[in-house]
């Protein structure tokens, strides 16, 4: 039995430091940088890339909304062919640096917004902003994996369109009954405690359920890979104690493979 442990990582910009990359980048197999747009400097995606390169980390481009004041967390009024540049964009920037230490980009994940944007649009029968997503990665190179909410539309639109896709949880945020994300702006929202969530992430993985915020077990959930937030004040006890645990239980952390 074998799982993908991925983080956002490289969101410190110029002085300002935000989260616990090098700590973090020792538990987990799967490093999503941020790519200057929401956050990150050409200076922090280098140290980020070498880091993740030390810990044999593989490297994904975490491509977000031109926002650095909001954090990427604000929705912009953006055209599908603005969405696509701005993706391709920031694919080639980080690419650029991975590339000038041998190796090579092995995944995408939108970030922020702009993930939630393309999840909700393509729930709602519009498939504009996931296509926008998509073509950028097949124009810049169709074999990296790119990663969407598990059981959502947004990762079928991306499999009609050839793409490789692997389906995501979060080990710390609360989710609704219908296996929908819990807003941020709900209380319990993130989950903070790492007892409970050591437990979440074992059930997951071995049972494939996820408790809902209101008790509800949703059954036969079906993912590749798991996001632990990096940018939490427990986030280093909490990656290490999942990493823990699944060394307990015989569970192998592997970058995602299709």
């Amino acid at each position: 039995m074998r799982i993908d442990l991925n983080s956002d990582m490289g969101e410190s910009f110029g002085r300002y430091k935000l989260g616990y990359d090098e700590e973090v980048l020792k538990y987990v197999s799967s490093a999503n940088i941020a790519c200057g747009a929401h956050a990150g400097d050409p200076l922090v995606m280098e140290k980020t890339v070498k880091i993740a390169l030390e810990n044999g980390v593989a490297i994904g481009a975490h491509p977000g909304y031109p926002d650095l004041q909001g954090f990427g967390r604000r929705s912009l009024a953006m055209s599908p062919e603005e969405i696509e540049a701005f993706v391709l964009y920031q694919l080639g920037a980080l690419s650029a640096f991975v590339q000038s230490y041998g190796a090579k980009l092995h995944h995408v994940k939108p970030h922020g917004a702009l993930y939630i944007d393309a999840y909700k649009a393509a729930s709602a029968g519009d498939e504009s902003i996931c296509r926008a997503i998509g073509n950028a990665v097949k124009r810049f190179d169709p074999s990296l994996i790119l990663v969407g909410l598990a059981g959502a539309k947004m990762v079928d639109i991306w499999r009609r369109m050839g793409l490789k896709v692997a389906e995501e949880v979060f080990a710390d945020r609360a989710y609704n009954p219908d296996g929908t994300l819990v807003s941020r702006s709900k209380p319990g929202a993130v989950i903070k405690d790492p007892d409970e969530v050591v437990k979440r992430v074992i059930r997951m993985v071995k049972d494939r359920e996820i408790v809902a915020i209101d008790g509800t077990v949703i059954r036969d959930f079906s993912f590749d890979t798991i996001c632990v937030h990096g940018d939490t004040p427990t986030a280093v006890e909490l990656v290490r104690r999942i990493r823990e645990a699944f060394d307990r239980e015989g569970i192998e952390v592997r970058a995602m493979e299709l």
